[in-house]
């Protein structure tokens, strides 16, 4: 049984694709460090590698998913015994120029431990983002029960303030992105546990992920921030690094 579909005991890693690099090898890592942590088979590394290049066909610049489906027993307490991946390939959006923030109404719990993987079940993040389209928002930014920042519905954040970058610290509850690893690799950038207070306060906000990049927040809320266009710049040299970087076993 596909229990993907029945129960949400999926995994996926979302990209853009520029060939085989340090930064797909870090998709592929947190992939099977949640793969291990769900207990749900995983291909190697070059089967990986091999699945998405079968798929973007020579392709360069591609918004490729790679989906990891678990297959196993009909009780939703049956360990997984397989797996099935599909890869998904598109163009390549566009990232904005820059973008709208909002408060989400939802709330997470720092101590669940899904918001630290990339699963399928992603109802959660789909409210966040419909709830802040609506409003005529790029997205919302989630806090936990704490008050306390975590991120958007498919994206860190990344704050500039008093001359330092800072970002939600991990225990919070929130993904680790690639793109924010890359960057916390590169520059110096505090985890800390932030506040509402902290957004207000920021002199400039970005929005982090693996498709957008980094694209600057021009409000949050009905408060218009400032763009540092010097950082950003350098924001995305950090990325382009790492998409040229040879991957590290």
């Amino acid at each position: 049984m596909n229990r993907a579909l029945y129960y949400g005991e999926g995994l996926f890693e979302t990209l853009r694709w520029k060939g085989e690099n340090e930064k797909l090898r870090l998709h592929y890592r947190r992939l099977k460090n949640s793969a291990d942590f769900f207990g749900i088979p995983c291909p190697s590394y070059e089967e990986f590698l091999s699945d998405i290049t079968t798929a973007v066909g020579g392709g360069m610049n591609k918004y490729v998913k790679y989906c990891l489906f678990s297959e196993g027993g009909e009780h939703f307490a049956d360990e997984p015994t397989d797996y099935i991946s599909q890869v998904i390939v598109k163009e390549l959006p566009v990232p904005p120029k820059e973008v709208k923030l909002c408060l989400s109404p939802y709330r997470r719990h720092s101590a669940n431990p899904l918001h630290g993987h990339k699963t399928t079940g992603y109802l959660f993040n789909v409210l966040v983002k419909r709830n802040a389209k609506g409003r005529g928002y790029f997205d919302g930014v989630v806090l936990n029960e704490e008050e306390a920042i975590t991120e958007c519905s498919s994206s860190n954040l990344l704050l500039l303030k008093g001359g330092r970058l800072y970002t939600p610290a991990k225990e919070c509850g929130l993904l680790w992105g690639t793109t924010l690893e890359v960057l916390a690799r590169e520059l110096d950038v505090r985890e800390e546990r932030l506040k509402l207070q902290d957004l207000e306060q920021a002199q400039s906000i970005f929005l982090l992920n693996s498709l957008i990049g980094a694209v600057p927040v021009s409000k949050f809320e009905s408060a218009s921030k400032g763009i540092d266009r010097e950082l950003h710049a350098e924001l995305l040299r950090c990325i382009d690094r790492y998409e040229k970087l040879s991957p590290q076993g």
